[in-house]
């Protein structure tokens, strides 16, 4: 059995993140990627930014090549720390908040990015995302 996400999971992931910006009244763009980094669905709400687009997609594959959510990358990518410059590597890794990987089984499966609203915004969205898969 593969543990990376299907597609059925992946969109009820952008759905579950699509309900939670809504709710929020923040329109956003989230991209969905597999184990391997590859997009397997992707959304942009009406209103949502198009730079972000790009984005969005970046933090999921910056979370899945990482192995965990992008805000944990903050702190570590400042001038000084252990990981400076490494959004300058790999295609450009986002290391802000709003990307996080989904675990089903005790696996990491993929990852979601969310981007267009601030970054409190983008995690919020993205935490229930990712939270789809416990459902």
């Amino acid at each position: 059995m593969s543990a990376s996400l299907t597609h059925e999971q992946a969109r009820r992931v952008l759905d579950a993140g699509s309900a939670r910006a809504e709710e929020i009244g923040q329109p956003t763009n989230i991209a969905v990627v597999d184990d391997g980094g590859h997009l397997v669905a992707f959304g942009r709400m009406d209103g949502a930014i198009k730079a972000s687009i790009d984005i969005s997609t970046r933090k999921a594959v910056t979370s899945i090549l990482m192995d965990l959510p992008t805000a944990d990358l903050t702190d570590l990518v400042q001038p000084g720390a252990e990981l400076y410059g490494l959004g300058a590597t790999a295609g450009g890794m986002v290391t802000f908040g709003g990307g996080i990987p989904p675990v089903r089984g005790g696996a990491t499966v993929g990852a979601v990015g969310v981007s267009a609203g601030s970054v409190e915004q983008d995690v919020t969205v993205a935490t229930a995302a990712a939270a789809a898969l416990d459902s």
